[in-house]
């Protein structure tokens, strides 16, 4: 498996396959926050100035992404007040690619970026119905950060923050 920056010519391509990602979530969530969460997947959001878009290759194919997106930037429209440290958005793993490694590496990536940077540490928010990822970053030792929660919807779904120090 590579890591890499994404070019600019595969952010279309990046962005359907996140709504492939995601889809299997459609059904457990009410109709509004799917096509919500969805417009979300497919806007340009990620090409902010200092957001690094970065791909997992498996076979020479885009196996999963995740975007960057740096400190002190407004990452979620305003739902959340901007950050001290970088913030790991929209982590996406083809499902046919899921179980070889593609996320934790992703996530890897997105620390020692941040490390790079002098950061000492990284957070990310994700769905409370995400199950899977938010095991995932326990497992990866994020901590929760109930404080930094939001309703982006008004559905009563919370997006749950969580910190991971290094």
């Amino acid at each position: 498996m590579i890591i890499r920056d994404a070019h600019d010519d595969e952010l279309a391509i990046i962005r359907e396959k996140r709504v492939l990602a995601y889809e299997e979530h459609a059904k457990r969530i009410p109709e509004g926050h799917w096509l919500a969460l969805k417009q979300m997947l497919l806007s340009d959001t990620d090409v902010q100035p200092g957001v690094e878009q970065i791909v997992a290759m498996l076979d020479g194919k885009i196996a999963g992404s995740v975007s960057l997106f740096p400190a002190k930037i407004d990452a979620y429209g305003g739902q959340v007040e901007e950050l001290e440290y970088p913030e790991i958005r929209m982590l996406a793993v083809a499902p046919e690619a899921r179980g070889k490694g593609a996320a934790t590496k992703l996530i890897s990536e997105c620390i020692e970026r941040s490390k790079e940077k002098g950061f000492r540490s990284i957070g990310l928010h994700t769905g409370e119905f995400m199950d899977g990822a938010r095991r995932l970053y326990g497992h990866l030792g994020f901590e929760r950060l109930p404080q930094l929660d939001f309703e982006p919807e008004g559905d009563g779904i919370i997006v749950k923050a969580y910190r991971l120090f290094f």
